[in-house]
C-alpha cells in the first residue's frame, strides 16, 4: 500500500456553529479524558500493521480545545504506535480564540508543520452571523501568533455565499485575508445541512441561499482574484502559495489514495473498501471500551463504483483526472468510452485533454459534480 493519511477526528468545540453538521459537542474534561483513552485504544486495534503514514491529520471539532497535555499524550501515541514516513507531515486545525503564544508553541513542538486557523471572514458582522466566538481583530491576532512561532505553513480558512453577499464584499475579504500573506487559503462556499440551525431557518423561510448564478460569480471570483493575488488554485476550495505549501493529506482523498479514520464519525479507505465509525462519542466509545472496533458501517467497492469517484474527485482537483491510473485501478478507458462527451466538453471550455490527463478549467470546477454525471463508467 503506499504511503497513507491517518485522520484523527476531535469531536469538541467550545461553541456548536450554526452551519455545522460535524459529529462535534460541548463537553467537559472529564468526557475528553475518556475520548483520548478510547482513541488510544482504537489505535492498537486499527491493524496500524497494514498502514505506513506520511501525513496525520487532526481535525474536527477543535482539536485545539484540547489541552495542549491532552495533545501530546494523542501524538505521542501516533508516534510510539503507527508506522511513521521520515518525512510525515502534522496538520492541525486551530480556532482564533484557541491561539496563545504558549499554545502554539506547544504544538510546534509536537511537530506540527501545518496550522489551519478557522478565520472564516474578516468582518465582525458576518462572524457574527456564523455564530464565531472570535471577532476579526482576534484572528488577524491569532494569525501573526502562528506566524511569529514558526509554523512551515500558516492556512486561513474562509466562507462566503452568505445571503445579501456581493462580488465587491466578498473582494474585499479576499484581499483582506491575502494581505494577511497566509501560505495557503481554503475558500469554502457556505451549505445549508439538514439538522443544523441554518437548516432548519431555511426551511422555516427564515434564511435564503444565495441564488445560484451569484453563488457561480462568487466562485469564479475566488479563483480569479487569488490568482492575481499569487495562490495558485489546486483544487475547487484550496489555494496554495507554493506548491510545497500545499495540503499532502487532503490531496490523498482527492486523489483517491490511502487513509485511516481514528475518532468517532472518523472514515477510511483502503483503495478497495471504506468503512466508517460510529458517529455519536458515547456509542463510539464504549464499542472501545468492550474491546470491539467502533464501525457503523462499511462497503467493498466495485471497479466501476471505485471508477465514478476517481472521476467525481479528479474533476474538483486543477490537475485532473490521470486516465493511464484509472484505466489500471478499474479497467475504464475514459476518453475512448465517452469521446462524444469528451469533445463535446471540451468545445464547450470546460475540460481539456493533455497527454494522459483530463482537467477541468475553472468553468468546469464550477460545475464538477454534475459534469461528473455525465460519464459512461463501465468497464
Amino acid at each position: 500500500m503506499d504511503a497513507a493519511g491517518l485522520y484523527i477526528h476531535v469531536p469538541f468545540c467550545t461553541a456548536i456553529c450554526p452551519y455545522c453538521d460535524y459529529a462535534v459537542l460541548i463537553a467537559g474534561e472529564e468526557r475528553r479524558a475518556g475520548y483520548v483513552a478510547a482513541l488510544l485504544e482504537e489505535m492498537e486495534l486499527a491493524g496500524s500493521d497494514r498502514w505506513r503514514f506520511d501525513t496525520v491529520y487532526l481535525g474536527g471539532g477543535t482539536p485545539s480545545a484540547l489541552a495542549t497535555t491532552r495533545l501530546a499524550q494523542v501524538v505521542g501515541a501516533v508516534r510510539a504506535r503507527m508506522a511513521l514516513t521520515d518525512d510525515v507531515r502534522l496538520h492541525l486545525e486551530v480556532n482564533p480564540e484557541d491561539v496563545t503564544v504558549e499554545a502554539a508553541r506547544a504544538w510546534r513542538e509536537l511537530g506540527v508543520g501545518f496550522v489551519s486557523l478557522g478565520v472564516q471572514s474578516l468582518d465582525d458582522g458576518a462572524l457574527r452571523f456564523l455564530g464565531r466566538a472570535h471577532g476579526a481583530r482576534r484572528a488577524r491576532q491569532a494569525f501573526q501568533v502562528l506566524r511569529e512561532v514558526g509554523f512551515d505553513t500558516v492556512s486561513i480558512d474562509l466562507m462566503y455565499g452568505f445571503e445579501g453577499q456581493d462580488a465587491a464584499g466578498w473582494q474585499d475579504q479576499l484581499e483582506a485575508a491575502a494581505a494577511l500573506a497566509p501560505d495557503h487559503l481554503s475558500c469554502y462556499q457556505l451549505t445549508f445541512h439538514q439538522g443544523t440551525v441554518f437548516g432548519r431557518r431555511l426551511a422555516r423561510g427564515v434564511l435564503a441561499e444565495l441564488d445560484p448564478e451569484i453563488q457561480a460569480e462568487l466562485f469564479r471570483l475566488t479563483h480569479r482574484r487569488l490568482a492575481d493575488l499569487g495562490y495558485e488554485a489546486y483544487e475547487v476550495s484550496s489555494f496554495a502559495a507554493r506548491e510545497a505549501h500545499r495540503s499532502r493529506h487532503n490531496l490523498k482523498y482527492w486523489t483517491h489514495a490511502p487513509y485511516l479514520g481514528l475518532g468517532p464519525s472518523a472514515h477510511s479507505f483502503d483503495g478497495s473498501s471504506r468503512w466508517w465509525n460510529l458517529a455519536k462519542l458515547r456509542l463510539w466509545q464504549t464499542a472501545l471500551e468492550r474491546g470491539q472496533r467502533p464501525l457503523a458501517g462499511e462497503e467493498a467497492l466495485s471497479p466501476s463504483e471505485l471508477a465514478l469517484e476517481s472521476v467525481m474527485l479528479g474533476l474538483r482537483i486543477t490537475e485532473g483526472i490521470d486516465l493511464a491510473r484509472l484505466r489500471a485501478r478499474c479497467g475504464v478507458d475514459l476518453v475512448a468510452s465517452n469521446r462524444a462527451l469528451v469533445e463535446r466538453l471540451c468545445d464547450s471550455g470546460l475540460v481539456v485533454v493533455e497527454g494522459d490527463r483530463l482537467r477541468p478549467t475553472l468553468e468546469g470546477l464550477a460545475v464538477a459534480d454534475s459534469l461528473a454525471r455525465e460519464f459512461e463508467l463501465s468497464e
